[in-house]
């Protein structure tokens, strides 16, 4: 078997390419595979995920097609998944980079613009779902009757998924002519109609499963209870680092998470109703490490490859072998180590049993046992998160919900500006304010029993505990009013009643409590010479019953 790249005959171009990126020697499955495609011939091959099959078809891909017209690709992939084609399409880049080969992803959950404008530009080599090519086709936006390379890649899950008329439906549309590449994990019951119907006397290659990959993945089947599989899964997670967690439902996963993330663990979840760009942003943050744990339903158990998974968990376990097979390849892939743990409640113990049976594993469900989990250096976990609006800073009563603190309000109008962000600084601030507030509340107030001129006189002239100057101004405000005839001042004629008159706050911002404390001295030096209910005894009889005007200012 040779032992580069050059030697199976890939353009040097390409060579280079896969040397920039680290890849020097072809996966048993490009060395079986890649003479044969290379020549132009069909082929199908049987290998599981994680063989290395993207880049086994993607250089005959790239190597053998010429530059398409818009609108007419050349090269056509489809896959079962979005999650899938993204992936296709980067690898697929990387290869083509040399050749200048345009290369383009067309799946839902994203709008059509920007995959229309690709192919108004042109298209070499479209990468797509089923779905969202078929709908391409019947608005008129694609033709495949100039295509010269087709690949059909994780034919068995497109079977699974119901996604075989449609791809028979394009196959129809193409070329007899083109060459056809079909890959799979399985190649009986209706892949073997794909081959017989869609493939002319193609190459078959099958890689035999090596019996080094079962010793560098560690299967655990676990008896766990429903109620303790959440502190099970974050013990894995803490101790063999990025996993996946596959669960049954879509609100499992979102409920699983949820739970994950209150124990400390970085956690995204990934199903089917999340958008494609969430999607895409949950895959990103568990490439680059900014997740431990990516919780996701079967919508990621085939095609998504993403270096350094350490561990899968089945919280749920899967319906049936073939899905088990397809989530535990997560981990492991390319003769890496891995573990799987399959966490068994007590009324699946014989729906699990019947899986081991049939896919010769050791049966046997045991109790948790942490020792076989590998322990490794982990980054340091995140800071505690800061106390919500509804928290409160001290320790919160288990069982109650803190009512807001102040600090977890919005403030708004020009007290806004000048609080501080922190809570303790933001309290004191306020704490003053009252206070000043109080201060001049207390020198403007009339003291009970005393006439309103002798209170603010008195206090004016007091030797300890002097006013502001804004206080004494007040004060002698309060005086000149008093001393007022009665009835002058008044804009409507009426014998006191009138609104307060006295010189407004300096400052640009004002504040709320020192304006409240002046209209209240106001109101109470008015109070003080003339009761408020005398207003109505001094209007006129002749107005009497009609509907009084309102006064200009508060009574």
């Amino acid at each position: 078997m040779s032992s580069t790249f050059a030697d199976l005959g890939v353009p040097a171009p390409i060579v280079a390419t896969l040397t920039d990126h680290g890849i020097d020697a072809p996966f048993p499955i490009q060395a079986m595979t890649l003479p044969d495609a290379l020549a132009g011939r069909d082929l199908c091959g049987k290998a599981p995920t994680g063989s290395g099959k993207t880049i086994a078809f993607g250089i005959p891909l790239v190597a053998n097609i010429g530059q398409a017209d818009p609108r007419r690709p050349k090269g056509l992939v489809l896959v079962p998944t979005r999650e899938l084609a993204s992936q296709v399409r980067d690898e697929l880049l990387m290869l083509a980079g040399p050749r200048g080969r345009r290369v383009e992803a067309f799946y839902g959950g994203n709008g059509f613009g920007t995959q229309l404008n690709a192919l108004r530009r042109g298209v070499d080599i479209a990468v797509a779902c089923p779905g969202r090519l078929m709908d391409l086709v019947n608005r008129g936006d694609i033709k495949l009757d100039e295509v010269e390379f087709v690949v059909i890649d994780e034919a068995d899950r497109m079977a699974d998924m119901g996604f075989l008329p449609e791809v028979r439906k394009l196959l129809d549309l193409t070329p007899a002519s083109r060459q056809t590449l079909l890959f799979s994990a399985t190649l009986d019951g209706d892949i073997d109609v794909l081959v017989r119907h869609y493939q002319r006397n193609p190459a078959r290659h099958e890689l035999a499963k090596d019996p080094e990959d079962g010793a560098r993945v560690t299967h655990l089947f676990w008896n766990v209870s429903r109620d303790d599989r959440i502190k099970q899964c974050a013990k894995v997670i803490s101790s063999s680092g990025p996993t996946i967690v596959f669960c049954r439902t879509k609100r499992g996963a979102d409920r699983v998470a949820r739970q994950l993330d209150q124990s400390g663990l970085r956690t995204a979840a990934i199903h089917g109703d999340r958008s494609q760009s969430q999607r895409e942003r949950a895959l990103e943050a568990f490439h680059r490490g900014q997740i431990d744990a990516l919780i996701a339903t079967d919508v990621a158990a085939r095609g998504i490859h993403v270096d350094g998974v350490c561990a899968v968990v089945h919280l749920d376990p899967p319906a049936d072998e073939k899905d088990y097979v397809h989530r535990s390849g997560r981990t492991g892939r390319a003769g890496a180590e891995g573990i799987v743990v399959t966490f068994v409640a007590p009324e699946l113990r014989k729906d699990v049993t019947r899986m081991q049976k049939i896919l010769k594993m050791p049966t046997g469900i045991t109790s948790p046992d942490e020792s076989p989990l590998p322990i490794i250096d982990r980054p340091p976990r995140r800071a505690e998160r800061a106390p919500r609006a509804y928290q409160t800073i001290n320790e919160v009563t288990p069982g109650h919900r803190a009512r807001p603190t102040t600090s977890g309000r919005r403030s708004s109008g020009p007290d806004r500006a000048r609080r501080s962000p922190r809570p303790e600084r933001a309290r004191d601030s306020r704490d003053e304010r009252g206070e000043r507030g109080e201060r001049g509340e207390r020198s403007a107030r009339p003291e009970r029993g005393r006439p309103a001129g002798s209170s603010s006189s008195s206090r004016s002239g007091s030797g300890s505990g002097a006013p502001s100057s804004r206080s004494a101004e007040r004060s002698a405000a309060d005086d000149s009013r008093q001393s007022r005839p009665s009835g002058q001042g008044s804009p409507s004629g009426r014998t006191g009643g009138s609104r307060s008159s006295g010189p407004t706050p300096t400052n640009a911002q004002g504040n709320r409590k020192t304006r409240r404390a002046h209209l209240q001295a106001g109101a109470g030096s008015a109070s003080a010479g003339t009761p408020g209910r005398s207003k109505r005894a001094a209007v006129p009889n002749k107005d009497k019953g009609k509907r009084r005007q309102p006064s200009s200012g508060r009574g």
